[in-house]
């Protein structure tokens, strides 16, 4: 409780790791469940991921690194070896989801929307995270669904919860890790490694080819790390300050279109696996990388465009 007094603290960080600790317990819940399903094949090492999971996502603001990194050492081992597997089916039937579809129509949409709503709302209008805004509207969105319907109660919506985890698997973690991996490499000096190597190819002063590496690098580094927000910071500090924005170049224009060349690469990779894979998984697609190859064009034009954009606008 020390931590929810402090003074010190934002508001904003108290908020955001309330919502760590519901996804913890939502993670735990899973775990604990999966662990009490005899007729699971996969019992044990599916409980040992999503139970590690939850212990960090709860409690790591508060259990000392070395901990923290054996955790995500003991979560890593059945993922590794593909041992987390979904457990017992315990969604609604296609009769009563029909039934439900009926009844609510359209008026399902409301709750969905109520995340978007609650990111813009506390982005524009006060200073706490947009985070917070989503899951706050998280919680706007369950109150209404419980108002649709009297069997939306706190047990159907930590089943949903892990049926999701389920489909999902191991790929769920996978941002976290993928924007921790932008975190380390900007402190291990990547960036000024990059610039080191690029220094030998852009031409002191050319601008617009420093912008075309800038841009290009961006799609490259965001399909290895699979988060645009985590490659921008190291390409960033390795190219597109000391050949594009030590020129002259808008920085504003600049980082904003960058940003977006990333995106293109987001678009091809499977690390980006909120984007790519989890759909994949959720619809039980037949072929695993079918979104990749059918954004693969539109990831190239997009790329080819923005390009063209940033020489305009520098």
């Amino acid at each position: 409780m020390q931590f929810f007094m402090d003074s010190t603290v934002t508001m904003g960080t108290k908020l955001l790791e309330v919502l760590y600790i519901f996804m913890g317990a939502i993670a735990l819940y899973a775990g604990i469940k999966t662990l009490l399903e005899k007729e699971h094949k996969s019992r044990v090492p599916t409980a040992v991921f999503w139970i590690a999971l939850g212990i960090v996502l709860a409690f790591g603001h508060w259990i000392p690194s070395l901990i923290n990194g054996i955790l995500v050492v003991i979560m890593a081992i059945p993922a590794v070896l593909r041992m987390v597997k979904a457990g017992t089916d315990t969604s609604a039937s296609k009769e009563y989801t029909r039934a439900a579809s009926d009844k609510i129509g359209y008026k399902i949409f409301i709750p969905t929307l109520m995340m978007g709503v609650g990111a813009i709302v506390f982005a524009i209008f006060t200073k706490i995270s947009a985070l917070v805004g989503v899951g706050v509207g998280v919680v706007v969105a369950m109150i209404i669904l419980m108002v649709f319907s009297k069997d939306n109660t706190p047990k159907v919506f930590f089943d949903d919860s892990k049926h999701l985890l389920d489909m999902v698997g191991p790929l769920s973690m996978l941002p976290m890790l993928l924007a921790s991996l932008g975190a380390i490499f900007t402190a291990a000096g990547v960036g000024p490694v990059i610039a080191g190597y690029v220094a030998n190819v852009i031409p002191k002063g050319n601008v617009n080819v420093g912008i075309i590496v800038f841009a290009i690098a961006m799609a490259l580094f965001t399909m290895i790390m699979g988060n645009a927000f985590a490659a921008i910071t190291v390409i960033t500090v390795g190219i597109g300050v000391p050949f594009v924005l030590a020129y002259g170049a808008n920085p504003t224009v600049i980082g904003m279109l960058a940003l977006t060349c990333g995106y293109c690469g987001t678009l091809c990779t499977p690390m980006a696996a909120n984007f790519n894979i989890v759909p994949v998984a959720i619809l039980d697609m037949k072929g695993r990388y079918n979104v990749i190859k059918n954004q693969l064009i539109v990831a190239g034009l997009l790329l080819i465009f923005q390009i063209g954009y940033m020489l305009i606008a520098k």
